[in-house]
Protein backbone atom coordinates (compact mmCIF):
# COMPACT_ATOMS: atom_id res chain seq x y z
CA UNK A 1 0.00 0.00 0.00
CA UNK A 2 1.60 3.25 -1.05
CA UNK A 3 0.85 6.69 -2.39
CA UNK A 4 3.45 8.70 -4.27
CA UNK A 5 6.05 6.17 -3.15
CA UNK A 6 5.05 6.43 0.51
CA UNK A 7 4.83 3.30 2.64
CA UNK A 8 2.46 2.96 5.61
CA UNK A 9 3.20 1.21 8.88
CA UNK A 10 1.08 0.12 11.86
CA UNK A 11 2.21 0.52 15.47
CA UNK A 12 1.07 -2.53 17.41
CA UNK A 13 -0.75 -1.90 20.72
CA UNK A 14 1.88 -3.69 22.82
CA UNK A 15 1.34 -1.34 25.76
CA UNK A 16 -2.43 -1.25 25.47
CA UNK A 17 -2.54 -5.05 25.66
CA UNK A 18 -0.66 -4.93 28.96
CA UNK A 19 -2.86 -2.10 30.27
CA UNK A 20 -5.98 -4.13 29.43
CA UNK A 21 -5.32 -6.77 32.09
CA UNK A 22 -3.20 -9.60 33.40
CA UNK A 23 -2.14 -11.72 31.69
CA UNK A 24 -2.09 -9.68 28.47
CA UNK A 25 -3.35 -11.32 25.28
CA UNK A 26 0.06 -11.43 23.60
CA UNK A 27 -1.30 -13.45 20.69
CA UNK A 28 -3.46 -10.48 19.72
CA UNK A 29 -0.36 -8.56 18.66
CA UNK A 30 0.56 -11.34 16.23
CA UNK A 31 -2.99 -11.47 14.85
CA UNK A 32 -3.03 -7.71 14.30
CA UNK A 33 0.35 -7.86 12.55
CA UNK A 34 -0.97 -10.56 10.21
CA UNK A 35 -4.08 -8.48 9.56
CA UNK A 36 -1.97 -5.40 8.78
CA UNK A 37 0.09 -7.36 6.27
CA UNK A 38 -3.10 -8.68 4.67
CA UNK A 39 -4.47 -5.15 4.37
CA UNK A 40 -1.36 -3.96 2.55
CA UNK A 41 0.59 -2.18 5.27
CA UNK A 42 4.30 -2.16 4.52
CA UNK A 43 5.54 -2.45 8.10
CA UNK A 44 4.51 -3.25 11.68
CA UNK A 45 6.13 -1.64 14.71
CA UNK A 46 6.56 -2.28 18.43
CA UNK A 47 7.36 0.29 21.11
CA UNK A 48 9.84 -0.24 23.92
CA UNK A 49 9.77 0.24 27.67
CA UNK A 50 10.72 -2.12 30.47
CA UNK A 51 9.31 -0.36 33.53
CA UNK A 52 8.23 3.21 32.73
CA UNK A 53 5.38 2.12 30.41
CA UNK A 54 5.29 -1.70 30.58
CA UNK A 55 4.45 -3.45 27.31
CA UNK A 56 5.17 -6.62 25.38
CA UNK A 57 8.93 -6.80 24.82
CA UNK A 58 9.70 -5.45 21.36
CA UNK A 59 12.32 -7.79 19.89
CA UNK A 60 10.83 -11.09 20.99
CA UNK A 61 7.36 -9.94 19.92
CA UNK A 62 8.72 -9.03 16.48
CA UNK A 63 10.48 -12.41 16.31
CA UNK A 64 7.12 -14.16 16.81
CA UNK A 65 5.60 -11.92 14.13
CA UNK A 66 8.48 -12.70 11.77
CA UNK A 67 7.45 -16.36 11.84
CA UNK A 68 3.84 -15.54 10.92
CA UNK A 69 4.42 -12.93 8.20
CA UNK A 70 6.34 -12.84 4.95
CA UNK A 71 6.67 -9.29 3.62
CA UNK A 72 6.07 -6.58 6.20
CA UNK A 73 9.08 -4.78 7.61
CA UNK A 74 9.52 -5.20 11.37
CA UNK A 75 10.40 -2.04 13.27
CA UNK A 76 10.87 -0.63 16.76
CA UNK A 77 9.21 2.70 17.53
CA UNK A 78 11.35 3.39 19.34
CA UNK A 79 13.85 1.15 21.14
CA UNK A 80 16.01 2.50 23.98
CA UNK A 81 19.38 0.91 23.17
CA UNK A 82 21.11 2.55 26.15
CA UNK A 83 19.25 0.11 28.42
CA UNK A 84 21.11 -2.81 26.80
CA UNK A 85 24.73 -3.81 26.40
CA UNK A 86 25.49 -3.00 22.74
CA UNK A 87 27.26 -6.29 22.00
CA UNK A 88 24.29 -8.28 23.27
CA UNK A 89 21.81 -6.02 21.51
CA UNK A 90 23.74 -6.20 18.22
CA UNK A 91 23.62 -10.00 18.44
CA UNK A 92 19.88 -10.07 19.23
CA UNK A 93 18.99 -7.66 16.42
CA UNK A 94 21.16 -9.58 13.96
CA UNK A 95 19.33 -12.76 14.94
CA UNK A 96 15.95 -11.08 14.36
CA UNK A 97 17.14 -9.91 10.94
CA UNK A 98 18.17 -13.49 10.12
CA UNK A 99 14.82 -14.89 11.28
CA UNK A 100 12.90 -12.33 9.23
CA UNK A 101 15.20 -12.60 6.19
CA UNK A 102 16.27 -8.98 6.33
CA UNK A 103 13.09 -7.16 7.32
CA UNK A 104 14.23 -5.30 10.46
CA UNK A 105 14.35 -1.52 10.98
CA UNK A 106 15.65 -0.32 14.33
CA UNK A 107 13.99 2.92 15.37
CA UNK A 108 15.94 4.23 18.37
CA UNK A 109 15.80 7.06 20.90
CA UNK A 110 17.40 8.23 24.14
CA UNK A 111 14.28 8.17 26.34
CA UNK A 112 12.30 11.14 27.61
CA UNK A 113 13.51 13.26 30.50
CA UNK A 114 10.92 12.17 33.04
CA UNK A 115 10.83 10.63 36.50
CA UNK A 116 9.44 7.23 35.36
CA UNK A 117 12.13 6.89 32.67
CA UNK A 118 14.85 7.94 35.11
CA UNK A 119 13.69 5.25 37.55
CA UNK A 120 13.65 2.74 34.69
CA UNK A 121 17.29 3.48 33.86
CA UNK A 122 18.30 3.28 37.51
CA UNK A 123 16.54 -0.07 37.97
CA UNK A 124 18.33 -1.41 34.88
CA UNK A 125 21.68 -0.28 36.24
CA UNK A 126 22.24 2.40 33.62
CA UNK A 127 23.19 6.01 34.35
CA UNK A 128 20.32 8.26 33.35
CA UNK A 129 22.58 11.31 33.44
CA UNK A 130 24.93 9.71 30.89
CA UNK A 131 22.28 8.06 28.72
CA UNK A 132 23.07 10.18 25.66
CA UNK A 133 26.77 9.30 25.55
CA UNK A 134 25.94 5.64 26.32
CA UNK A 135 23.45 5.72 23.45
CA UNK A 136 25.96 7.21 21.02
CA UNK A 137 28.70 4.74 21.90
CA UNK A 138 26.26 1.84 21.72
CA UNK A 139 25.03 2.76 18.24
CA UNK A 140 28.60 3.20 17.01
CA UNK A 141 29.56 -0.22 18.36
CA UNK A 142 26.55 -1.96 16.83
CA UNK A 143 27.16 -0.45 13.41
CA UNK A 144 30.77 -1.59 13.49
CA UNK A 145 29.99 -5.08 14.80
CA UNK A 146 27.57 -5.62 11.91
CA UNK A 147 30.03 -4.48 9.24
CA UNK A 148 33.60 -5.13 10.42
CA UNK A 149 35.36 -8.48 10.92
CA UNK A 150 36.86 -7.36 14.24
CA UNK A 151 36.09 -4.37 16.43
CA UNK A 152 38.35 -2.63 18.93
CA UNK A 153 36.67 0.25 20.74
CA UNK A 154 37.80 2.44 23.61
CA UNK A 155 35.09 4.73 24.88
CA UNK A 156 33.89 6.33 28.06
CA UNK A 157 31.41 3.55 28.76
CA UNK A 158 32.47 0.54 26.66
CA UNK A 159 35.80 -1.06 25.82
CA UNK A 160 36.19 -3.83 23.26
CA UNK A 161 39.30 -5.55 21.94
CA UNK A 162 39.27 -7.66 18.77
CA UNK A 163 35.58 -8.56 19.10
CA UNK A 164 33.84 -10.41 16.26
CA UNK A 165 30.09 -10.91 16.17
CA UNK A 166 29.09 -14.47 15.37
CA UNK A 167 25.71 -13.51 13.95
CA UNK A 168 25.59 -10.95 11.16
CA UNK A 169 22.41 -9.35 9.78
CA UNK A 170 21.10 -10.25 6.34
CA UNK A 171 21.05 -6.53 5.51
CA UNK A 172 24.39 -5.02 4.57
CA UNK A 173 26.21 -3.17 6.00
CA UNK A 174 23.76 -3.67 8.87
CA UNK A 175 20.23 -3.15 10.15
CA UNK A 176 18.98 0.40 9.32
CA UNK A 177 18.96 2.78 12.29
CA UNK A 178 16.21 5.42 12.26
CA UNK A 179 16.74 8.03 14.96
CA UNK A 180 14.10 10.04 16.75
CA UNK A 181 14.84 13.63 17.69
CA UNK A 182 13.96 17.21 16.79
CA UNK A 183 16.54 19.45 18.51
CA UNK A 184 19.87 20.31 16.88
CA UNK A 185 21.96 17.95 19.01
CA UNK A 186 19.71 14.98 18.19
CA UNK A 187 19.69 15.83 14.49
CA UNK A 188 23.48 16.12 14.34
CA UNK A 189 23.65 12.73 16.04
CA UNK A 190 21.27 11.30 13.45
CA UNK A 191 23.38 12.63 10.61
CA UNK A 192 26.46 10.94 12.10
CA UNK A 193 24.94 7.64 13.16
CA UNK A 194 21.58 7.15 11.49
CA UNK A 195 20.02 5.92 8.28
CA UNK A 196 16.67 7.63 8.79
CA UNK A 197 14.81 10.38 10.64
CA UNK A 198 11.86 9.26 12.79
CA UNK A 199 10.08 12.27 14.36
CA UNK A 200 6.61 12.68 15.86
CA UNK A 201 5.90 16.29 14.78
CA UNK A 202 2.66 18.04 15.77
CA UNK A 203 2.09 19.35 12.24
CA UNK A 204 3.31 18.82 8.69
CA UNK A 205 4.79 22.32 8.82
CA UNK A 206 6.87 21.31 11.85
CA UNK A 207 8.08 18.30 9.84
CA UNK A 208 9.08 20.55 6.92
CA UNK A 209 10.91 22.96 9.24
CA UNK A 210 12.69 20.05 10.93
CA UNK A 211 13.86 18.63 7.61
CA UNK A 212 15.02 22.05 6.45
CA UNK A 213 17.08 22.35 9.63
CA UNK A 214 18.56 18.89 9.12
CA UNK A 215 19.74 19.89 5.67
CA UNK A 216 21.36 23.00 7.13
CA UNK A 217 23.11 20.93 9.82
CA UNK A 218 24.17 18.40 7.19
CA UNK A 219 26.41 21.00 5.63
CA UNK A 220 28.37 21.10 8.90
CA UNK A 221 28.41 17.34 9.41
CA UNK A 222 29.31 16.62 5.79
CA UNK A 223 32.51 18.57 6.18
CA UNK A 224 33.48 16.16 8.98
CA UNK A 225 32.12 12.80 7.75
CA UNK A 226 31.44 13.07 4.04
CA UNK A 227 27.78 12.14 4.60
CA UNK A 228 24.76 14.14 3.43
CA UNK A 229 21.10 14.38 4.38
CA UNK A 230 19.89 12.95 1.07
CA UNK A 231 20.66 9.38 2.15
CA UNK A 232 18.29 9.58 5.15
CA UNK A 233 14.86 7.93 5.03
CA UNK A 234 12.17 10.32 6.25
CA UNK A 235 9.52 8.74 8.46
CA UNK A 236 6.64 10.26 10.47
CA UNK A 237 4.89 8.71 13.47
CA UNK A 238 1.27 9.81 14.00
CA UNK A 239 -1.71 8.82 16.17
CA UNK A 240 -5.21 8.59 14.66
CA UNK A 241 -8.77 7.76 15.61
CA UNK A 242 -11.03 7.30 12.59
CA UNK A 243 -14.80 7.38 13.05
CA UNK A 244 -17.67 8.72 10.97
CA UNK A 245 -18.86 10.24 14.25
CA UNK A 246 -16.13 12.88 14.61
CA UNK A 247 -17.17 13.73 18.18
CA UNK A 248 -16.83 10.07 19.19
CA UNK A 249 -13.41 9.90 17.54
CA UNK A 250 -12.32 12.93 19.54
CA UNK A 251 -13.63 11.48 22.83
CA UNK A 252 -11.90 8.15 22.25
CA UNK A 253 -8.59 9.73 21.28
CA UNK A 254 -8.63 12.08 24.27
CA UNK A 255 -9.35 9.21 26.66
CA UNK A 256 -6.60 7.12 25.06
CA UNK A 257 -3.92 9.83 25.23
CA UNK A 258 -4.72 10.83 28.81
CA UNK A 259 -4.80 7.20 29.95
CA UNK A 260 -1.60 6.33 28.11
CA UNK A 261 0.48 9.29 29.24
CA UNK A 262 -1.23 10.26 32.47
CA UNK A 263 -1.28 13.87 31.29
CA UNK A 264 -3.82 16.30 29.79
CA UNK A 265 -4.63 15.77 26.13
CA UNK A 266 -3.68 19.36 25.31
CA UNK A 267 -0.13 18.74 26.54
CA UNK A 268 0.40 15.82 24.17
CA UNK A 269 -1.32 17.50 21.23
CA UNK A 270 1.14 20.40 21.37
CA UNK A 271 4.14 18.11 20.92
CA UNK A 272 2.85 15.04 19.04
CA UNK A 273 1.19 14.22 15.73
CA UNK A 274 -2.45 13.53 16.65
CA UNK A 275 -5.64 13.54 14.57
CA UNK A 276 -9.22 12.41 15.25
CA UNK A 277 -12.18 12.54 12.91
CA UNK A 278 -13.76 11.05 9.82
CA UNK A 279 -11.83 9.05 7.23
CA UNK A 280 -11.76 12.17 5.07
CA UNK A 281 -10.28 14.25 7.90
CA UNK A 282 -7.60 11.66 8.63
CA UNK A 283 -6.84 11.25 4.92
CA UNK A 284 -6.16 14.97 4.66
CA UNK A 285 -3.95 14.80 7.77
CA UNK A 286 -1.86 11.92 6.43
CA UNK A 287 -1.64 13.51 2.99
CA UNK A 288 -0.18 16.67 4.54
CA UNK A 289 2.84 14.68 5.74
CA UNK A 290 3.19 12.82 2.45
CA UNK A 291 3.16 16.16 0.61
CA UNK A 292 5.78 17.38 3.10
CA UNK A 293 8.13 14.58 2.04
CA UNK A 294 7.46 11.68 4.41
CA UNK A 295 8.52 8.41 2.80
CA UNK A 296 7.02 6.24 5.55
CA UNK A 297 4.06 7.07 7.81
CA UNK A 298 3.74 4.91 10.92
CA UNK A 299 0.22 5.00 12.33
CA UNK A 300 -0.88 4.32 15.90
CA UNK A 301 -4.59 4.05 16.60
CA UNK A 302 -5.66 5.81 19.78
CA UNK A 303 -8.74 4.16 21.19
CA UNK A 304 -10.56 0.84 21.43
CA UNK A 305 -11.25 -1.47 18.53
CA UNK A 306 -7.80 -1.81 16.97
CA UNK A 307 -9.00 -4.25 14.30
CA UNK A 308 -11.79 -1.93 13.23
CA UNK A 309 -9.50 1.09 13.15
CA UNK A 310 -6.95 -0.85 11.11
CA UNK A 311 -9.52 -1.90 8.51
CA UNK A 312 -11.14 1.53 8.35
CA UNK A 313 -7.78 3.18 7.79
CA UNK A 314 -6.72 0.68 5.10
CA UNK A 315 -10.03 0.71 3.24
CA UNK A 316 -11.34 4.27 3.68
CA UNK A 317 -8.38 6.58 4.35
CA UNK A 318 -5.14 5.36 2.80
CA UNK A 319 -6.48 4.60 -0.71
CA UNK A 320 -7.39 8.28 -0.96
CA UNK A 321 -3.99 9.56 0.15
Amino acid sequence: MAASGTSFGYLLPTRELVMAGTPPDAGKAIELAEAAEGLGFGSVWAGDSILARPRLEALTTLAAIAARTRQVKLGTAVLLPALRNPVILANEVANLDLLSQGRVILGVGIGSKSVPVQREFEACGVSFAHRVSIYEEGLSIMRRLWSEPEVTFSGRHFQLKDVSLGLLPVQKPGVPLWLAGTVDAAQRRMLRLGDGWFPNPPTAQAFIEGWDRIQELALEVTAETGEDAGRLHRCVYTTLNINEDAAQADRELRAFVEGYYGAPFETASRTQSICAGTAETCTTWIRSFVDAGAQTVVIRFGGPGQSGQLQRCAQEALPNV
